[in-house]
């Protein structure tokens, strides 16, 4: 009898256990199944010596550095320079703009304060696949006067890339600011510190997490865009690797996906390294401001 109860108590232990926790572990099997095979089906294209999506059956079924020794033949690394410094450029003006705004309406009383916060929510409310015809239109404008801003210009790509980051950023770093006592900027008031000194010296270390969340994205963002960089850089040397990468693809009967999968993997290093570089900010830059402000 005593047998039957523990046998009772162990089936109703196991049973609770499937349905609160054992459920879980083929679940989280096949996420990683799915987010892991995509992976390793583009590498194994990479690395393959006939590379195409459709006609292998298995993974490294073959192995050969020709489709990345055929990188260098093309424009792949001027692409990748171009990228990068697009992406460099871009991450680091997102965050001193966003900072600068978001310490600005989170320390300072100012007339139209509410006015402006609310507009820059109303402008990310927009779509930007509205303002391509528009932002094509003035760069063509604006290159008449100023080239160095004009079509075919990655410093007109920046400029764009900042001008729509700006708001989403701002409302981003405003209520991680918010969570910082504004005792400290009285207390260094009290010790003669001027503005730029508690801002720069007091406030930016304290956010650090929140400058490293909004870099990272902007560069991600403007590593992986298409659209706006097709239509801005109209000259081969200028392309980013989007941009470059598609015209491998682009034909659908002349496909070089052995070359684009190998431009893949080397391209995602650099996000690779960043990502972890600053991992240990992603969790906190992204949770701290939105219990507060």
């Amino acid at each position: 009898m005593a047998d039957i109860v523990v046998d009772r108590r162990r089936g109703a232990r196991r049973a609770r256990w499937l349905a609160e926790v054992g459920w879980k572990y083929p679940l989280a099997l096949v996420v990683i199944f799915l987010a892991t095979f995509p992976l390793l089906y583009v590498v194994s294209v990479a690395v393959a010596q006939n590379s195409t999506l459709t006609g292998s059956t298995r993974l490294f079924g073959s192995f050969s550095t020709a489709n990345f020794v055929a990188l260098g033949e093309t424009s792949f690394w001027t692409w990748c320079l171009n990228t990068i410094i697009i992406g460099s450029a871009t991450a680091v003006g997102s965050v001193l703009m966003g900072a600068a705004a978001a310490y600005a309406f989170s320390r300072f009383q100012f007339r139209g304060r509410r006015f402006a916060l609310t507009s820059l929510l109303i402008v990310q409310m927009f779509p930007q696949m509205l303002a391509f015809v528009a932002i094509y239109l003035l760069l063509l404008t604006i290159g008449d006067v100023i080239p160095a801003l004009g079509i075919n210009s990655k410093l007109a790509l920046i400029a764009v890339y900042l001008g729509g980051a700006l708001g989403s950023n701002t409302f981003l770093m405003y209520g991680f600011f918010n969570t910082i006592p504004k005792s400290l900027d009285e207390a260094a008031k009290i010790d003669g510190a001027t503005h730029s000194q508690i801002y720069w010296g007091i406030i930016l270390r304290l956010v650090t997490p929140i400058l490293a969340v909004v870099g990272l994205l902007s560069f991600i963002g403007t590593f992986g865009d298409f659209i706006l960089a097709r239509i801005i850089l109209t000259q081969e040397s200028s392309w980013t690797l989007a941009v470059g990468m598609y015209q491998w693809v682009a034909s659908e009967l002349n496909a070089n996906w052995g070359l684009f999968t190998a431009g893949s993997v080397i391209a995602s290093l650099p996000i690779l390294i960043l990502f972890f570089a600053l991992q240990k900010y992603i969790v906190g830059g992204l949770t701290a401001g939105s219990v507060k402000g």
